[in-house]
């Protein structure tokens, strides 16, 4: 009988715990659809949206991509973005377009106007003048007119670029829009814990927890207003620039040994030959620019070139047009009896595609090279000794000259110092004679005694 009361107790409270155990699974799932209704409400209006947008950008991934580039050239071709209302999706557009025309001003005023027509507006402005005109302009259209805009500012001049881009910002304005609900519900909760504070320490604590959520809610809310305007307005920076040409040439200048009509051109840069040697200069010219180039004239007064003429054409033709990354190779044949430092000058008249010539402008380049003639070394003839003898008389005329320079402004130091030596030697010349004076006086005086002292 014992066993069995102890066995009906052990299955009673195996049942009891059977009980309590769901009993608290039960509470716990109350508690947590409590805490999602009071808190997640907002979570439930967005993942609605969230999921079917996800689904959507597989389908529209092909219409407007994040990052998407679309090159528009010179045809201004319209874009294949969509805008953002007609995607179910947040885009941010932006687009870059240079524009070439012939008046940076007007273009400007005429581009602003094509825009405001549309509903957009100037946002941002940098012009310079010149010598090399140029304007940015930022404008903000509506996504909806944003194709529309940039076929009218295609039309203002000719497109040299567009590039257009599509960044879908979707995920991260659902991300900010739920960090932000979290912020607002953790803002309250933290307040109403400060309302029922009693104690200053916990009261301060609160209050520096709430400072801190608060400037983070705000942060997150002026980031979801910067995205959210970059949305609601597309933007296009256009660039004017002037379509006046812009024509440059360069010239090369090289040389080499021997004369074969210029056949082995271009030559080395380094230019070293033995006096009298012939030689062969080669001179390349290069339309670097983008404008046809014509009417080339190259002259040099150190080697005696006046013309074009002067020289021998190796490869091209400076009668006609050198159209732009076009080149042209001339020679002139020599035989140079001394070092030569070359002066060249070129200069071409750019002309436009219609064959007219733009008015005042010339291009032109002046090339130095140096031409280093060496003696050949070996025995010296009759005529390098003559050379060398009047060399070394002229020298010698040139030394006495500059000596007879130098001594001329002292030249009246010489009476002085006549009038000194002269005297000095009045002085020296004096003093010898007294003191052969004195030398012959003690002689005369023993003659004298002499006589006085002898008798008659």
């Amino acid at each position: 009988m014992a066993n069995n009361t102890t066995t009906k107790l052990l299955i009673a409270l195996v049942a009891l715990a059977l009980v309590a155990t769901a009993c608290s699974l039960a509470g716990n799932d109350d508690s947590d659809s409590g805490a999602l209704d009071a808190v997640g409400a907002p979570a439930a209006t967005i993942a609605p949206s969230s999921a079917p947008e996800e689904s959507q950008a597989g389908t529209d991934a092909g219409e407007a991509p994040a990052g998407e580039r679309a090159e528009l050239g010179d045809g201004g071709i319209e874009p294949t973005a969509l805008p953002a209302s007609q995607t179910n999706r947040d885009i941010i557009f932006t687009a870059d377009l240079t524009v070439a025309v012939s008046d940076v001003g007007s273009a400007g005023a005429q581009a602003t106007q094509a825009i405001e027509s549309l509903g957009g507006f100037l946002f941002g402005q940098d012009t310079r003048g010149e010598p090399d005109p140029r304007s940015v302009l930022t404008f903000k259209v509506a996504p909806e007119v944003f194709q529309e805009a940039l076929a009218r500012l295609g039309e203002i001049g000719e497109v040299r670029t567009q590039n257009v881009t599509a960044d879908d910002v979707t995920e991260r304005v659902v991300d900010l829009e739920s960090r932000i609900t979290t912020a607002e519900a953790s803002v309250e909760r933290l307040r109403g814990f400060l309302e029922n504070a009693t104690d200053i320490k916990t009261i301060t604590d609160i209050e520096s927890q709430l400072k801190d959520r608060e400037t983070e809610l705000e942060t997150l809310r002026g980031q979801l207003r910067t995205i959210q305007g970059l949305v609601n307005l597309a933007t296009i920076f256009l660039t004017l620039t002037e379509a006046e040409s812009r024509p440059e040439v360069v010239l090369s200048v090289t040389g080499y040994r021997d004369q074969d009509s210029g056949s082995s051109c271009p030559g080395n840069a380094d230019i070293s030959v033995d006096e009298g040697d012939p030689m062969t200069l080669c001179f390349e010219v290069v339309n670097v620019g983008d404008t046809n180039l014509q009417d080339f004239t190259i002259k040099d007064a150190v080697l005696g070139i006046e013309a074009i003429d002067d020289l021998t054409l190796v490869f091209g033709d400076p009668a006609s047009v050198l159209e732009p990354g076009q080149s042209m190779i001339l020679a002139f044949e020599l035989s140079p009896e001394r070092a030569l430092r070359t002066q060249t000058r070129l200069t071409a008249v750019p002309i436009l595609e219609d064959g007219t010539t733009l008015s005042g402008r010339t291009v032109s380049q002046t090339e130095s090279n140096f031409i280093d003639a060496r003696d050949p070394g070996g025995l010296p003839g009759f005529s390098d000794g003559l050379t060398a003898g009047w060399a070394l008389l002229v020298n010698l005329v040139s030394l006495v000259i500059l000596a007879l320079g130098a001594i001329l402004p002292f030249i009246w130091l010489a009476i002085p110092i006549w009038l000194f030596v002269r005297r000095r030697r009045s002085r020296a010349s004096a003093e010898r004679d007294l003191a052969a004076e004195r030398r012959a006086s003690p002689s005369t005086a023993f003659a004298t005694n002499d006589d006085l002292s002898s008798p008659e």
